[in-house]
């Protein structure tokens, strides 16, 4: 199965570490993935840029209406996601538990699994009259 692990940190948090806190956070947990990648497990990840560089989209009266930033305020943000391969939820619980960004850094993770879709796109596309 496929999760997205959603990574919160607070706002200023990284930047406001010391260097070399930061950079052994940072090793630690590129060294994790490492490992990740050699079991199988780690399908992918990316660091976000922060919300002030964000836009966030919602529909109103038929158009769509583009705002600056993120549409929640929080204490955390989403700092970036990792994709992950595990058996079921409890294996990725497990995998991320050890992860560096867990539990020894500045931040949360959300697990969730994807969802599959195959089956509802399939359906579309017989509703459209596609292959």
């Amino acid at each position: 199965m496929k999760f997205v692990c959603l990574g919160y940190i607070a706002p200023g948090k990284f930047d406001s570490m010391p260097e070399t806190e930061r950079n052994a956070w940072i090793d630690a947990c590129t060294a994790y993935d490492d490992q990740l990648r050699a079991g199988g497990h780690f399908a992918g990840g990316e660091a976000l840029q922060p919300p002030n560089r964000a836009k966030t989209l919602r529909p109103k009266d038929g158009k769509v209406v583009v705002t600056d930033g993120p549409y929640a305020e929080t204490k955390e943000q989403i700092g970036g996601i990792l994709l992950l391969e595990a058996r079921d939820l409890d294996h990725a619980v497990e995998l991320m538990s050890k992860h560096p960004g867990v539990c020894a850094g500045p931040s949360l993770f959300e697990i969730r699994a994807v969802a599959d879709m195959t089956d509802i796109f399939r359906e579309s596309e017989r509703r459209r009259g596609k292959k």
